[in-house]
């Protein structure tokens, strides 16, 4: 019996369009999910994709450092200046989170 050889599959073997697999150049998947009343993509970014930039989740107000996995989510209808980058438990609690007084770096926390 000869050894088992690995071989990069063709292009198109897998038997799914570009459309059908939603993986992409970023590491992750995207999906569609519905929120405050408007749909929202949402993408899984994996931590290998995410080298080089720094992102302030909106969830918590706290840096996604650079190799971290994430989300990045933007309602449907508009462009991609609208994408915000979250932790992934950040995005999955966003339901629970209340809506909080956002303030200045310097200002007093009380």
């Amino acid at each position: 019996m000869s050894p088992r050889r690995n071989r990069p599959k063709e292009a198109g073997s897998s038997g799914r369009s570009a459309d059908e697999d939603r993986s992409g150049r970023y590491g992750g998947w995207e999906s569609t999910e519905s929120w405050q009343g408007e749909e929202w993509s949402v993408r899984h970014v994996a931590g290998a994709s995410a080298e080089g930039k720094t992102y302030r989740c909106p969830g918590c107000d706290q840096m996604i450092p650079s190799g971290v996995p994430h989300v990045v989510a933007w309602p449907e209808h508009s462009g991609v200046d609208d994408r915000r980058h979250w932790h992934k438990a950040c995005w999955n609690a966003k339901d629970r989170r209340t809506s909080r007084v956002q303030r200045s770096r310097n200002a007093p926390r009380f």
